[in-house]
């Protein structure tokens, strides 16, 4: 059977395929944030957050994450917005808790892994921890350090 081309850019078969290459596109960059967000959705923990306390209009925020994550990643412009200002303002409405983090990071490292093997990747989780660490720190009032993803 003839390997077909994942949205990762990696080539699969149904016999196992390959590892994801790296992120290198606003293209993979859109399936990554579109996987992930779309399981934070369904999440448990997660989703009340987004839907119900947030209220995220999904059509209007997805294309500005996908703006902030090329601008973090290849330093493309497009991305305007406050990151730590719309967080204050989440968590003034309900307490973001450490198990919240703990939540998040997990399934964006998880969501990275699937889409991205590589610099810009290990960039994109790495980022991400710091992002968590500082809003932990300087808006939700606590320490916060990633967990270890499950092996």
């Amino acid at each position: 059977m003839s390997p077909v081309a994942s949205s990762a850019g990696a080539d699969t078969s149904l016999t196992g395929g390959t590892s994801p290459v790296d992120l290198t596109s606003r293209a993979q960059v859109h399936d990554l944030v579109v996987d992930f967000y779309r399981e934070i959705v369904f999440d448990e923990l997660l989703g009340p957050v987004f839907e119900e306390v947030a209220e995220v209009d999904w059509a209007a925020h997805i294309p500005r994450l996908i703006d902030y994550w090329c601008r973090i990643l290849f330093g493309t412009r497009g991305y305007v917005g406050q990151v730590t200002g719309v967080h204050r303002h989440l968590h003034g409405l309900e307490e973001i808790r450490p198990e919240h983090c703990d939540r998040w990071y997990l399934m964006w490292a998880a969501a990275v892994d699937r889409h991205g093997e590589g610099p810009t990747a290990d960039h994109a989780k790495g980022h991400a921890a710091s992002l968590m660490a500082g809003m932990a720190k300087h808006i939700f009032g606590y320490d916060w350090v990633p967990p270890e993803a499950a092996a």
